[in-house]
Order: structure tokens, then sequence, then C-alpha cells
């Protein structure tokens, strides 16, 4: 696997209005955005990629992959039970491998995309590996390939054009520290990992995609769960290929070195499943969100923006306060919390803050973050609050 430059997510603020990147992403909208024509009219999911500083819509068969080096943005638009009011949730996926300009714009255009349903958008910064419940929740299969859209990605079409790749099939900890009792969503990742056995482990299940042919390995202690979800993804890849052939092997069984050679032979032990689960959690950050909650106010009720520190530990929703902004560290996700008698300057720099807030507090920077108003927050946000 090529080694490719990583973003840094301490750039990926969206306060430089005014910026090189702003009058460049202006130039190629121009006076209106193509992309958000008929947006936000009915109750759906609706995704795009950010191509050259443009909005693209990604595929509908593709909803659920996302690829390392691209930025994307994905609307929500629902309903609550009962009523008619249509509610946005607007999130933009930066992944690891994504530019620069490519986050920078995914950021601005989320932006955008709230000004055009009329500021009533739940926005959301969602990073590669460290996906927000809801974000998951949206997707029967979640899946991160390599690749994007500098690499000229295609869909497969014929097997001699398709490089095989060896994807990791697993589900998240049944709970979070933020929120306990509070299980995520039923969405199956699937990640694009090395392909060589050094990436396999005994606690999960792997499938070896090579176009035309397909493998599917189940770990000796993998759940049955994730075997049975991970054989309908084999399917849905099978639907897509017309016509693959399919091949299962379980780890205690004498013929897994058929599928061991074609990632190059083993050169040690399949990692155990507890190696596996010690991976996944440092892959993904989950042993440093165990984070005690504190929570922040932005307010420039003395002439000049100030930040200061609220509440630690026990945080209550009494402590906000309508006339300012307050950024909510639960541990798992940072909330940025829009009074509805805040002035311009404070809602402009909202998410400034909180970014600033984690880069200075050393808190992991793929934390998810979401900003939401006075009056449309939701559940896992007023759930994160003690009694």
């Amino acid at each position: 696997m090529n080694k490719v430059r990583q973003l840094d997510l301490s750039e990926t603020n969206i306060a430089g209005l005014g910026t090189d990147l702003e009058k460049k992403v202006r130039l190629s909208a121009a006076e209106t955005e193509k992309a958000w024509e008929g947006v936000g009219k009915k109750p759906g999911l609706r995704v795009w990629r950010i191509e050259q500083f443009k909005v693209v819509a990604w595929p509908e068969a593709q909803y659920g992959s996302f690829h390392t080096g691209d930025s994307y943005i994905v609307l929500n638009t629902y309903k609550k039970p009962n009523t008619d009011a249509l509610l946005y949730d607007v999130h933009f996926w930066l992944g690891l491998e994504t530019t620069q300009d490519e986050a920078g714009t995914a950021a601005y255009k989320t932006v955008e995309l709230d000004d055009f349903l009329r500021t009533s958008a739940v926005q959301h910064r969602e990073v590669q590996g460290a996906e927000s419940m809801l974000f998951l929740s949206y997707f029967k299969f979640f899946t991160i390939l390599e690749g994007g859209t500098n690499t000229g990605f295609r869909h497969v079409e014929q097997e001699k054009q398709f490089t095989p790749r060896l994807l990791h099939i697993y589900t998240l900890p049944s709970t979070t520290p933020c929120l306990p009792g509070k299980k995520p969503a039923k969405t199956l990742i699937v990640k694009q990992v090395p392909a060589t056995t050094a990436s396999l482990n005994s606690g999960d299940v792997f499938v070896l995609d090579g176009g035309k042919e397909i493998w599917q390995w189940n770990g000796a202690e993998s759940a049955g769960m994730e075997r049975n979800k991970a054989a309908e993804y084999v399917r849905k890849l099978d639907d897509e290929r017309k016509g693959a052939s399919v091949t299962v092997f379980d780890e205690r069984e004498a013929d897994t070195a058929r599928f061991y050679a074609k990632l190059g032979g083993t050169s040690g032990p399949i990692a155990s499943a507890a190696e596996g689960a010690a991976r996944l959690a440092k892959a993904t950050s989950l042993t440093d969100l165990n984070h005690e909650k504190a929570l922040f106010r932005l307010s420039n009720a003395g002439g000049e923006l100030k930040f200061s520190e609220e509440a630690k530990g026990k945080v209550k929703m009494t402590s906000l306060d309508g006339n300012d902004v307050f950024v909510f560290d639960c541990g798992v996700e940072v909330f940025v919390w829009v009074g509805k008698a805040t002035d311009a300057e404070e809602r402009k720099k909202s998410l400034q803050y909180a970014l600033e807030y984690i880069k200075q507090n050393d808190r992991p920077p793929q934390v998810p973050v979401t900003r939401l108003l006075e009056g449309a927050e939701n559940q896992i946000f007023l759930d994160a609050f003690d009694l």
C-alpha cells in the first residue's frame, strides 16, 4: 500500500471566510449552486462528493461507500412522528487522505447548504474512523475504500481492470462511554486493509474481493451476526458483478491455506481476537474518548469574544443560556450549541472555537463535531447531559 500524506485535521475549520479557498469555491459555484436544486423538499438521503471545488452527486447505488482520498457531504431530511415539518442533518465527511482544499470546500459547502435550508440544519463534521452513531445509522453497510477522485476511481467493470482488495468486516462496540446504555447503529463496517495475512484476526470476518471472484474468511471467534451480515454484503457484491464466484473459508478448516495463498502466504500465526480488538480500538481512538465531560461558553457580552469553562464532570442542560454559544465535550462527540439570541460574530466563530478547543486540549482530532441551534437539538445531544 502506497504511503499517502494524511489530512491535517487541525486545518479543517470553516472560519476562514474571505480566504483564497473561499474565493475559489465562490468562483466555481458562481451565483447558484446547482447541486442544491430541489434539495430538502421531502424526507430522504442525499450524498455528494467534492471534485475540484465542485459538489457532484454521488450515485445512489454507492450510498454508504466512501473513499479515503475524498470529502463528501451527506444530507438527511426527515420528519418527527406525527409532524409535517421537515428537519435536516447535514454532515461533511473527510477521508484521512483527502486534500486540504477538498476538506475546506466540503466544510464551506456544508455551511452554504445550511444557508440554502434557511439555517435550520444541524451541522456535523465526520472524520474517517470516528464517525458518529447518527451518521452510521443512515447506512446498512458503511464501506471505506482506498483511493478517491484524484486516483480516477471507477466502478468495477471487468476483472482485468480490478485490483483485489481485502475488506475487514466488523461491528462497533455495544456501548459508548458518553452515552451509557445507548447502542450504536446496527451498521456493518467494511474497511479496506492491506491485502496480507497480517491484517487478519480470529475475532472478525474478512472478504477478499477479486472482482469476479470473492472469498469470505470467517475468524474462528467471529460472531454469527457478523458472519451473516458479511455474507449479505458478499451477496450484494455478487449482484453488482452479475455472477461472481463466491467461496467461504472458516479459519479452523484445512482448506484455508488456499485463502492464505491468495494473500501471499502466512508469515506467522493469525492475530487473536483480543489483538484484533486492540487494533480496532487504537485505529478508531475509542480508548481515548473516555473523557470527562466539559462545557464551555463563548460570549462577547463584555465587548470581546471570550471562551471560558462553564462546568466539568456532571453537566446539566440548565447551564445553557440562549444569549451565548456553548461547546459541550461529552467524550465521544463535541457539540456546538448556538443560542437563539446570539449575535453574528458568536455564530460565525462557534465552530472555529470548538475545533481550536480540540486542538489545544489534545482531544482526538477525529472526534465528531456537531453544530446545532437552540430549539433544534437532536436526541443524542439531549441524552448526553446529566439529570
